[in-house]
């Protein structure tokens, strides 16, 4: 049987940000008493996670309840619902988060200053921009 689109994006949810803290599926599951296959089958969507098991996750992981829904359109689901009477499939794609992205993520909290932060926030942007018009030049004939 299919996982439930919305257990799969908790799921997808939980492991981004258990990856974005460098925290192992064992030590999760050592905070809320569940083995590393168990916190597996939730991040999969193949376990339904509880609202009482959702408010472990999300104190473990330092993140708000509603962390784990962000991402859903109430209006998208609702619409879909309707007109096929079941949910939508969701693509892990849009919420999976790439490795080097969170490594970037985990390097950058840990630079204390917030002048070299902003700094790399700075570069990033030239970067991407500078980045952005040579793309643009290749595609011109």
């Amino acid at each position: 049987m299919p996982s439930d689109p919305i257990d799969v994006h908790v799921g997808l949810r939980i492991r981004q940000r258990r990856a974005l803290l460098g925290m192992t599926q064992t030590a999760l599951g050592q905070a809320v008493g569940l083995t590393f296959q168990q916190i597996q089958k939730y991040e999969k969507g193949k376990n339904r996670a509880s609202a009482s098991r959702l408010y472990e996750f999300a104190v473990i992981l330092d993140v708000p309840v509603e962390h784990f829904f962000e991402g859903l359109s109430n209006s998208e689901f609702a619409k879909a619902t309707r007109s096929t009477g079941r949910l939508p499939r969701i693509d892990p794609q849009i919420v999976s988060t790439k490795r080097e992205t969170l490594e970037l993520v985990r390097a950058y909290y840990k630079i204390r200053d917030s002048r070299v932060q902003e700094q790399i926030v700075n570069l990033m942007r030239a970067v991407a921009l500078a980045s952005g018009r040579r793309s643009s030049r290749r595609r011109e004939p």
